[in-house]
């Protein structure tokens, strides 16, 4: 009978498969450029190799992430870019965080032309805890304005500054949301888009550093 998949299992195992994934050559990813293509390889790779093993719920589309169970979503990207993107919920995701934790592989790929095989060294797994998945700027943009005694009208002015995709009553209720309830630094740079964009530079820089934010 599979064991089932827990929070500290998932991130020991990613810390293995990371190991094992480096030093394997792929012939399927030899030559290959385009990102998607090589995070949807890693992705369904990593969760093929957990299946082996464990008992877990796949994602959903309704849910939107990998383990809906864990709260877990899984993201892939390369150490050049290092970004990707995910579905837009509401701009409240950008101060209070999207709401679930990632495990983020961060790869450099190289192609061996004797061989014709490519190789994704995976340089960095991390685990980000759902509470540090907020916007860094934003958050801390609004921790200041709180430490200055701002009101919900400084605050207000902000969200407009910032261009939060929010309707008038959108913004004072979350705006009142965050006088009565401080939002927690979050270490992701997301942009505004029909889907937000995650760009991870700093979540790399603040792994094993900042709580919440580990090194696998």
């Amino acid at each position: 009978m599979p064991k089932t998949l827990t929070i500290p299992i998932l991130k020991r195992e990613a810390h293995t498969f990371a190991i094992q994934e480096s030093s394997h050559p792929e012939p399927s990813m030899y030559g290959v450029t385009d990102g998607k293509a090589v995070g949807t390889y890693l992705e369904h790779k990593f969760k093929a190799y957990l299946r082996t093993k464990y008992q877990y719920i796949g994602g959903s589309s309704a849910k939107g992430i990998d383990f809906p169970e864990l709260d877990v979503d899984i993201k892939v990207t390369s150490i050049r870019q290092p970004q990707s993107s995910c579905p837009f919920k509401s701009a409240r995701q950008k101060i209070y965080g999207l709401g679930y934790n990632l495990i983020v592989f961060v790869y450099e790929k190289s192609d061996d032309d004797a061989t014709h095989t490519g190789r994704l060294n995976i340089l960095h797994t991390i685990f980000v805890d759902h509470s540090r998945t907020a916007d860094f700027q934003t958050t801390s943009g609004l921790r200041r304005i709180l430490e200055n005694d701002g009101n919900l009208d400084d605050i207000l002015a902000f969200f407009g500054e910032r261009m939060l995709p929010l309707d008038e009553i959108q913004a004072q209720t979350l705006a009142e949301e965050v006088l009565a309830n401080p939002p927690e630094i979050g270490y992701l740079t997301i942009s505004n888009a029909l889907q937000w964009r995650l760009q991870y530079s700093r979540v790399i820089q603040q792994a094993g550093i900042v709580t919440g934010i580990e090194t696998l």
